[in-house]
């Protein structure tokens, strides 16, 4: 008689050989990641995102900055020093977002940006480039998902090799409080506080077009 296995579990994702460090190395790890991003919850009165590990410890917290709270966001550690500054290009038909260094604004501090693909999107499609890819052509890494459901996956390039995925998180707590929750897989080697700040703009711009 064959004996009755269980089914062997799936294999964790495969991150990229070699370590994506946008942010800086110390967010890559040889392991996946599981993080949980809260947003607009009634008690977090010092940020309007929390982002925690499966422990519950918060890593980053993201703040609204001057008084175009929707315009301006500060990712910072857990220890409240400001790790990168998200704001959104003025006139940009594109909803361009542009990601410096620390609490800058500089040009010479400038990370990354992330527009849409194209003007309409029936889906949400983001193209993110890299401050050295000056002429644009072909985007860095690629975020795609539904606006409706809130779940999405970034590539690396425009190609299929997936190097996180978001999904929301539904839970009793958080509809009486009132509170958006996403539950994101970071793969191994990939620079998790930038996936982080890519998830916030995200919500930030399907934000602007539910409004």
């Amino acid at each position: 008689m064959t004996p009755n296995y269980p089914p062997p579990a799936p294999a964790p994702p495969s991150g990229p050989a070699i370590p994506i460090a946008i942010v800086g190395p110390q967010f890559c790890v040889p392991y996946t990641v599981d993080l949980t991003v809260t947003e607009k919850a009634i008690s977090l009165t010092d940020g309007d995102y929390a982002v925690t590990d499966v422990n519950g410890s918060i890593l980053f917290k993201v703040k609204g900055k001057f008084l175009s709270l929707r315009d301006r966001r500060v990712l910072l550690d857990a220890a409240g020093n400001p790790l990168l500054s998200m704001q959104q290009k003025v006139m940009s038909m594109h909803r361009r977002w542009q990601v410096f260094r620390g609490d800058s604004t500089n040009t010479g501090d400038l990370l990354f940006s992330v527009k849409k693909s194209s003007l309409l999107q029936f889906k949400t499609e983001l193209d993110v480039i890299l401050a050295s890819n000056t002429t644009e052509s072909v985007c860095d890494f690629k975020i795609k998902g539904s606006f409706h459901e809130r779940s999405c996956l970034v590539y690396h390039g425009d190609s299929t090799n997936v190097i996180a995925r978001m999904n929301r998180q539904y839970s009793v707590k958080n509809i009486v409080l009132g509170k958006d929750a996403f539950g994101i897989t970071i793969y191994p080697n990939v620079d998790y506080a930038f996936v982080v700040a890519l998830i916030v703009i995200l919500d930030e711009i399907n934000e602007d077009r539910h409004d």
